[in-house]
């Protein structure tokens, strides 16, 4: 397998086309052959970080990078940021409005999933600027 990478824009409160980004790259990785199981965990933890994006930021950009060894994505966005990065790892805490939660959204479980599903974990968060995830996903097992 070759490296392949990529980048995706992000557009807030664009409901109508949330998951489209995690979307293709799931379709990526399934076309060069990664691992079903790799796969899915990469799906969760892309479409979990697009809607943070989409539910709580003007905008953002996924980027990503698939390796022989590992599956590596960063999400940057310009938003709120997060307050307290402890907390929003907590099950179930969530800042969503309750328009969000009409749509469907807002559960607090975003980052908890995506940790549970993910190799490595790095959360970088500026209020009032923006957050940045680094997640990876490791292909071989070491």
């Amino acid at each position: 397998m070759e490296t392949t990478e990529g980048v995706f824009f992000i557009t807030g409160k664009d409901f109508a086309n949330a998951g489209v980004a995690s979307c293709e790259l799931k379709s990526i990785l399934e076309k060069i052959g990664v691992d079903r199981g790799i796969v899915r965990r990469t799906a969760i933890s892309a479409f979990e970080a697009e809607m943070n994006v989409v539910i709580y930021t003007p905008a953002g950009m996924m980027r990503y990078k698939v390796t022989p060894d590992y599956i590596k994505i960063v999400v940057e966005d310009v938003g709120p940021g997060i307050e307290n990065i402890d907390l929003a790892m907590t099950e179930g805490y969530s800042t969503a409005t309750d328009e969000i939660r009409s749509l469907g959204f807002g559960s607090g479980m975003g980052l908890p999933n995506i940790k549970k599903n993910t190799d490595e974990l790095k959360i970088l968060s500026i209020p009032g600027i923006g957050t940045t995830l680094e997640m990876v996903i490791n292909i071989k097992k070491e």
